[in-house]
């Protein structure tokens, strides 16, 4: 048996009733972490038969049960006594149609926790009932046809994407609301019933694709934004081919061929130094000044007064010196292989990687030595290499490493394995007639967090914490690293709900700001690489220093549980998308694209990064402990591909759908055009006989050319008909919607609330918005506990709007203040405008 005595959720017990990808995916994460997980199948096996078990279930207990008979429903709910922690996945209400009932396991047992992960939400109406697969709900939420400019330019829509984005949103923010609300029972003795859908967990995951901003300055547009706008103008088709297309790429934001034939992709926009380094590290810096490159001192002044044209570090670029900058870096990257490369850019601090394949991530000399892929002896593929954890505690760390493989065990022994934990559990939540009665508290009142963060996966991880109670105060530079595009156009999500002050903490004053702040709170979060941590006084040992007990939480790109070579090379989202085989997948290995949706793994890094601090929240509620959280880009690529990223001795090959050109799994599972727009069958060869049973399709176990009779048949009625004969049949399938479409239907004014009641989808407008701007975004609303209260947060204030006020929190008087701020050495704001223009 796996010895998990070290780890944070030793003695938790969950039983897992979860199939397919989410619900399993949420208790491998709870296991890999340290609870006890027994995990029921089906009499016939799990639903989906598949490779990637063998990660969903290991450090599990598997049995199988028949809940439609009395013996298999008394065993389950024989497991259930034993539990803190039920997890299931399937449509709404069939758990309680077969018999467990979480609501009746509550009122007996209020110390229990439920979680319930559907495809879509159990007041939706209109599709709470559907087949919610992967497909579907992707097709559903629009993330096949809002798949970025490149394909619209190219006139691909829909898109396909295999990767199971929905369920590895679900994954992160179902995982980090159990063990939120493990640690709220800590203190009050109440478990809670917590809802997370599938559909919503996908759309707060697209919410960088799905945000709109009226009257958003030209400055922000890329060249693929305007040559859209003309082309639509002027009635010009989509139709470039992915050569043309990458002559509309910013020259920091794009791949080059190198010496091997192979690619890279360089991606240093919107920070000064990183995209001087990349010029001057391809020696063609010293050329471009000479060729007059301009240079412009603030960014965040309005276009207007810029002393010259654009600068390095401006993301988008003019397409005049976009041209002139990627002639020279194509040339320059010939020079050397796309593994040089990646050595000279990972070494030199600057952010690029080669593109290369999962099957090489998988076998990657960093991935593996650094714990990001670890190896299991699983009964049915032996060694087998898999994904490692997605969130740890620094120091307990070892046995995460070595997972215990699934094994398949007998009622008797699952019993015996949820009771002898139960028996050796050190109980100190309070229990019986001492438990609280329902407070409607958030998760997370009273936590104080200082967020020395940036960009998308740091920010986010914070302002997930904001919807449980959390007040965070977010600390920046006087100064401005960043181009107003990531530096302010992302904050209007990734700050919602913080306090914003701007100090200098290079200085010794704002050293002395900084201190007292790291006094007042509760938790320091900062996402930068291990080399960063100690010289800017974020070790263990200095922040204990200065305030014993403080947790801290850290989130990188290629960090892991150990070290390895590529520690503390620098980089983004793109960056692991191209070296992790994302990229090569979606859009094939000569020409590799990026995968399409803004944020794909940056937002689930802030997830996975909350589920850190929980996890250490909640192990200090039990131990006194201060830990320190980590997660990285790296490790939830490995749950976003979990379908793929594994390897072992006979492995089928690598070979998952790839390119523009694939538009479904299979036959079954694709994209088929109707008599008007589109549908996504996603069905297998078991249900055929169903399919040959709606009007239109018979015939289809007649035929050799399943594709051929399908192509033809759905041509002869629209998509929605389509879909609901499918749907009405129990066929899983769905007319693809647009977030376009979604967002004009679901949107409402701001109205204090969180649209949890609204369904499966709910956006906000904000029309007094900070920056001056009319502005839609994604509600918080994919965390749905029946208890605890989710709180709608503000909008984001103007960098060092709160500056004053929180200085004088720190103890501080005007008088000091107005000196700190007359000196630089703190600010209260970036430029003249929220939004430069």
């Amino acid at each position: 048996m796996k010895n998990n005595n070290q780890l944070p959720l030793a003695g938790v017990r969950v039983v897992d009733f979860g199939q397919q990808i989410a619900g399993p995916a949420v208790a491998m994460t709870l296991a890999d972490l340290g609870a006890t997980v027994v995990h029921i199948d089906p009499p016939e096996g799990p639903l989906w038969d598949h490779p990637a078990n063998a990660i969903l279930n290991r450090n599990k207990s598997s049995i199988r049960l028949d809940l439609k008979t009395e013996s298999g429903l008394s065993q389950a709910l024989a497991l259930i006594t034993k539990a803190d922690v039920v997890i299931e996945s399937f449509r709404p209400g069939v758990m309680k149609r077969l018999g467990v009932d979480f609501s009746e396991l509550r009122l007996e047992r209020p110390e229990l926790i439920t979680l319930s992960v559907p495809g879509f939400a159990s007041n939706d109406e209109l599709r709470r009932e559907w087949k919610a697969t992967e497909a579907v709900v992707a097709a559903t939420c629009g993330a096949f046809t809002d798949m970025g400019f490149n394909r619209v330019l190219m006139g691909l829509n829909p898109s396909f994407s295999p990767l199971p984005l929905g369920s590895s949103y679900a994954t992160s923010l179902a995982a980090s609301s159990v063990v939120f609300a493990l640690t709220e029972r800590e203190k009050t003795g109440r478990g809670d019933s917590i809802e997370v859908p599938v559909a919503s967990a996908l759309m707060e995951g697209l919410s960088y694709n799905s945000y709109v901003i009226e009257g958003l300055p030209d400055r922000y547009k890329t060249m693929r934004e305007h040559e859209i706008e003309h082309r639509k103008t002027n009635d010009i088709p989509m139709d470039l081919s992915y050569q043309q297309l990458q002559e509309y790429l910013d020259p920091f934001y794009r791949t080059y061929e190198c010496a091997d034939g192979r690619m890279f992709y360089c991606v240093c926009p919107s920070h000064r130094n990183h995209a001087k380094r990349a010029l001057q590290l391809l020696g063609i810096y010293d050329e471009l000044l000479a060729e007059g490159l301009p240079d412009v001192v603030d960014l965040h002044q309005p276009i207007a007064e810029w002393e010259g044209e654009t600068s390095i570090g401006v993301y988008p670029l003019p397409k005049k010196w976009a041209d002139i900058i990627s002639a020279k870096m194509k040339k320059a990257f010939l020079a050397k292989t796309s593994t040089e490369w990646g050595v000279a850019f990972g070494e030199g601090q600057i952010p690029g990687a080669p593109h290369r394949t999962t099957q090489e991530w998988v076998n990657d000399e960093h991935t593996n030595a650094a714990g990001l892929i670890v190896e299991v002896k699983d009964p049915e593929f032996g060694i087998m290499k898999q994904p490692g954890p997605i969130a740890w505690l620094e120091g307990l760390t070892e046995s995460m490493l070595s997972p215990r493989p699934r094994k398949e065990v007998s009622y008797d022994q699952a019993l015996a394995e949820l009771t002898e934990v139960a028996e050796q559990d050190k109980v100190t939540r309070p229990v019986g007639a001492d438990i609280h009665p329902i407070t409607g508290n958030g998760w997370l009142d009273g936590l104080r967090v200082l967020d020395l963060t940036n960009v998308i996966a740091g920010p986010h991880s914070t302002a997930f914490l904001g919807r449980f109670g959390a007040e965070v105060i977010k600390l920046d530079p006087v100064t401005p690293f960043y181009d107003p595009l990531i530096g302010t156009l992302f904050t209007f999500l990734t700050n919602m709900g913080k306090k914003s002050a701007l100090v200098d903490i290079t200085t010794d004053e704002g050293r002395e700001v900084f201190k007292r702040l790291v006094r007042s709170v509760d938790m320091v979060v900062i996402n930068a690489p291990e080399r960063q941590i100690k010289p800017l006084g974020l070790d263990h040992e200095s922040l204990q220093a200065i305030n014993p007990g403080v947790l801290f939480c850290r989130l990188d790109c290629l960090g892991g549980p150990l070290g390895g070579p590529k520690t503390d090379y620098i980089g983004y989202d793109d960056i692991i998308q191209a070296n992790s085989g994302i990229m090569s997948r979606f859009g094939g290995q000569k020409t590799p694209e990026e995968h399409a949706h803004l944020g794909t793994l940056d937002v689930n890094c802030g997830f996975a990064a909350g589920l850190g601090m929980a996890v250490s929240l909640y192990h200090k509620q039990k131990t006194g402990e201060a830990t320190r959280a980590r997660t990285s880009l790296s490790a939830v690529t490995n749950l976003a591909q979990i379908p793929f990223a594994f390897d072992y001795q006979g492995r089928a090959p690598f070979n998952e759908p790839s390119g523009r050109e694939a538009l479904g799994n299979h036959e079954l599972s694709h994209f088929y055009q109707t008599g008007q727009g589109w549908i996504f069958l996603d069905a297998n060869a078991t249900e055929l006989s169903t399919l040959n049973q709606i009007e239109g399709l018979k015939g289809i176990l007649a035929t050799d050319d399943i594709a051929g009779f399908l192509t033809a048949a759905f041509k002869t009625a629209p998509a929605d008909y389509w879909a609901e004969m499918l749907q009405s049949a129990g066929v899983a399938a769905a007319a693809p919607q647009s977030i376009e479409d979604l967002r004009d239907r679901y949107s409402r004014q701001a109205d204090g609330s969180v649209g949890i009641d609204k369904g499966s989808f709910a956006f906000s407008v904000y029309p007094d918005h900070p920056s001056s701007h009319c502005v839609t975004l994604i509600d918080h609303y994919a965390i749905r506990p029946a208890e605890a209260t989710i709180r709608a947060i503000d909008s984001t204030e103007r960098f060092g709007h709160s500056t004053r006020v929180i200085l004088a929190d720190a103890g501080y008087s005007e008088a000091e203040i107005s000196s700190m701020i007359e000196r630089k050495v703190a600010g209260q704001g970036w430029g003249k405008e929220f939004l430069p223009s």
